[in-house]
């Protein structure tokens, strides 16, 4: 069994083309992608959990029950939500002239946009927009539409993976955007990964909501879920050999690979916070099960008096070992042992002496990882945060304008 990374992005896998483009929906920069295969795809997806949600997760959803799927429209600078029922007229629009425009059915499309909520879509760029994307199809589109679904992000965020096992081999590629409103109750964001593998239907869903929990759901930036976001997963065999399904090598292959393709991207999101200097990896041991492990990493990673502490590289182990104790998790703090890096501070049930100057060389860090023992059981979780710092707020408080 082996994985290796490799380039591309939503296009590593074969038989994918991408491409991104300006329509003028943002000031500046690229602001509507789209990928495609010629193939008819199989696809899995899971979405927000906000009872209030986007109309383009509505036409998705809907498309999706058609079983297959060769196309991903996606337009940034505008999340078309809030907007009544002619937000899900235009969300239907975008996959009508993309379905023309690449001369496939509508319900072969799949819709997103993310962006400021409560502005209608300016569907003349968008439609505009999308027969122009359409034309710069390529197999070499990956970055371009990486970049086209970005809005506070401040670089592109794609990864792929080579794999193999015995005689099959596939690839798997994958792009996402992230930066604010991040605390995925399902994923706080957009995904869209791109594979070759021919993997059976059932098994595609069930790995994607695997990866998604261990991944994009162990992120937090500000405790904010979206009304937009989800992650989804297109399969079009193109790599042949035998089906792959739950079970067998070749099935343990594609969830690892999935799992590991959705962490790099997560790990990007979560670096990539809004205003952010480091990325913070909060692990739990010894809990009495994986949820409680869970909603430990959980608590302290949505903290902000944890986050801020990052920021300004104050080794203030009270804030994690408070937000562990709220977390609902079975916790007797006469058993805890919290790190900062490598460095003890807190053991059964007391704070111990420790060089202040080891531990703000450890906080200056790009990244850092806090360690909380629960010393209970045996499960454990790893999640990813950011610092909260003054540029959150900047970004924040002039959003809309």
């Amino acid at each position: 069994m082996r994985i290796e990374e490799v380039t591309g992005g939503v296009c590593a896998a074969e038989g994918f083309l991408a491409a991104g483009y300006h329509a003028g929906v943002k000031r500046q920069g690229k602001d509507l992608s789209l990928i495609y295969s010629p193939t008819p795809c199989r696809a899995a997806a899971t979405f927000t959990q906000n009872r209030v949600q986007a109309a383009p997760l509505h036409v998705t959803r809907d498309h999706l029950r058609n079983g297959s799927v060769r196309a991903v429209v996606v337009n940034s600078g505008n999340a078309n939500a809030c907007n009544g029922p002619q937000g899900l007229v235009d969300a239907q629009e975008m996959a009508a002239t993309t379905a023309r425009s690449l001369q496939i059915e509508a319900s072969e499309v799949l819709v997103a946009s993310t962006g400021v909520i409560g502005v209608p879509l300016p569907m003349d760029k968008i439609k505009t927009g999308i027969e122009a994307v359409t034309k710069r199809l390529d197999t070499n589109g990956g970055a371009d539409a990486a970049a086209g679904i970005m809005t506070t992000d401040t670089c592109p965020k794609e990864a792929a993976l080579r794999c193999s096992v015995g005689e099959q081999s596939f690839q798997i590629g994958g792009m996402a955007k992230g930066s604010g409103m991040i605390h995925p109750n399902m994923a706080t964001m957009l995904a869209f990964i791109t594979t070759d593998a021919p993997v059976e239907a059932a098994f595609l869903q069930q790995a994607l909501s695997e990866a998604v929990n261990d991944s994009f759901n162990m992120i937090s930036v500000d405790g904010d879920t979206s009304t937009n976001d989800m992650v989804v997963v297109l399969a079009n065999g193109s790599a042949q050999g035998s089906e792959i399904q739950a079970g067998g090598e070749a099935g343990e292959l594609f969830q690892k690979a999935l799992t590991q393709l959705c962490t790099r991207l997560a790990r990007m999101i979560a670096r990539d916070g809004e205003g952010a200097t480091k990325l913070v990896e909060v692990c739990a041991h010894g809990a009495l099960s994986a949820a409680d492990a869970r909603l430990v990493v959980r608590s302290i990673s949505a903290s902000p008096l944890v986050k801020t502490a990052i920021y300004g590289e104050d080794a203030n182990w009270g804030r994690i070992l408070c937000a562990a104790g709220y977390s609902g998790a079975e916790l007797d703090p006469e058993r805890v042992d919290v790190r900062l890096g490598d460095l003890l501070v807190f053991s059964q049930g007391r704070g111990l002496p420790f060089d202040e100057a080891e531990a703000k060389e450890i906080l200056k860090a790009e990244e850092v990882r806090i360690t909380v023992d629960l010393g209970l059981g045996e499960a454990s979780a790893t999640g990813w945060t950011c610092d909260l710092t003054y540029d959150y707020i900047k970004i924040n408080a002039s959003y809309r304008t």
